[in-house]
């Protein structure tokens, strides 16, 4: 490690701000070293606020049905080899009874923009879990949607919002979309969420096609100027049914040592482990702990829809990613000297 690189991050854990060439700088001269220090830095900077405890969120995928066509996802509409399912109110609700049952106090809603799941559907939903799990947070990650649809579902009781921006770069992102979909509207999302009153997740993949070095350090100056509560990154991994089957998967140390930077630039934040990292190697996940990150979403799907919600290749559905097998996580993490919590885990 370079004597800049040591004060840069030095600079970041004090000052909680970086210009945009001093990001690339740190991307550009990246070594283990440097990685290494930056995760000392940022699992002090975690303790600090959050001790050793780690949140689990129960996600749910609630369908595989998807109106768009990104060019990266396993579930996009194109993708005629994708077996689809939807799943009922009636399933929805019993996969929250067995995650209460667990120890989970958030749940999280992720899907496609499926038309099926309409404002009404979805508040009466969310006031139902409201009502049934009154010390539980309801999370949802269903993609774009109009501010008064967003509205409307704050006021039932929605509690936080998961959208990824994916790139800051607009360019970047026509690369990734098709032409239906845009930066400007992606942006108009997550500014409005955070207007009504959401807790807000962006995010971005990491080593996605024609990814740039200046192209992350663009989003992570959009991390530290957007300052979201919680932010989604994981490697970009392919999906063989895709135009970007091809491409190569997005690096897991390079992951970790941005989840260490953007818990320096915001040490209250809440940050995935992600079932990406642990998709492409066995101990991803507590790579990601050990770097700065203090959540982790074991899934609460049905077995058969944790097998079709194929995002990508390889992807974690069974073993510790089930929440049946928790107290296997609850280990794995113990493993490693923290802690998983039942709580609702709010930002701090």
């Amino acid at each position: 490690m370079d004597k800049h690189t040591k004060e840069l991050i030095t600079a970041l854990a004090e000052q909680h701000t970086l210009p945009i060439e001093d990001y690339l700088y740190l991307i550009a001269n990246r070594t283990e070293e440097a990685a290494a220090y930056a995760a000392e830095l940022a699992v002090a900077a975690r303790k600090a606020i959050y001790g050793d405890a780690v949140y689990i969120r129960g996600l749910i995928e609630i369908s595989n049905i998807c109106r768009n066509d990104c060019l990266y996802c396993g579930i996009r509409r194109s993708n005629t080899a994708c077996a689809r399912y939807r799943l009922t109110p009636e399933e929805i609700l019993a996969c929250c009874s067995a995650g209460y049952a667990l120890g989970f106090r958030t749940f999280v809603m992720q899907g496609g923009e499926d038309a099926y799941f309409t404002d009404e559907l979805l508040c009466a939903l969310i006031r139902e879990i409201k009502t049934r799990y009154p010390d539980c947070a309801v999370t949802l990650s269903l993609g774009e949607r109009s501010r008064k649809s967003y509205a409307g579902l704050y006021a039932a009781g929605a509690d936080r919002y998961l959208l990824r921006h994916e790139t800051a770069n607009a360019e970047h992102y026509a690369a990734l979309h098709p032409a239906a979909l845009s930066h400007t509207e992606r942006m108009r999302c997550l500014s409005d969420l955070k207007d009504i009153g959401y807790q807000v997740g962006c995010g971005f993949m990491v080593g996605s096609p024609y990814q740039t070095e200046t192209n992350l350090a663009e989003d992570l100056k959009f991390v530290e100027t957007f300052s979201p509560h919680m932010c989604g990154i994981g490697p970009f991994i392919p999906h063989r049914d895709t135009p970007f089957a091809h491409h190569s998967a997005g690096s897991v140390p390079l992951t970790c040592y941005l989840l260490s930077l953007i818990r320096l630039m915001h040490p209250r934040i809440l940050l995935p482990a992600t079932t990406a990292l642990g998709s492409l190697e066995p101990n991803g996940r507590e790579r990601g702990i050990l770097s700065g990150a203090n959540v982790v979403m074991p899934n609460l799907s049905p077995a058969d829809a944790r097998e079709k919600y194929q995002l990508y290749d390889g992807k974690l559905s069974t073993g510790a990613e089930s929440a049946q097998q928790v107290e296997a996580l609850r280990q794995r993490i113990a493993a490693i000297g923290y802690t998983v919590v039942s709580a609702r885990g709010d930002a701090k």
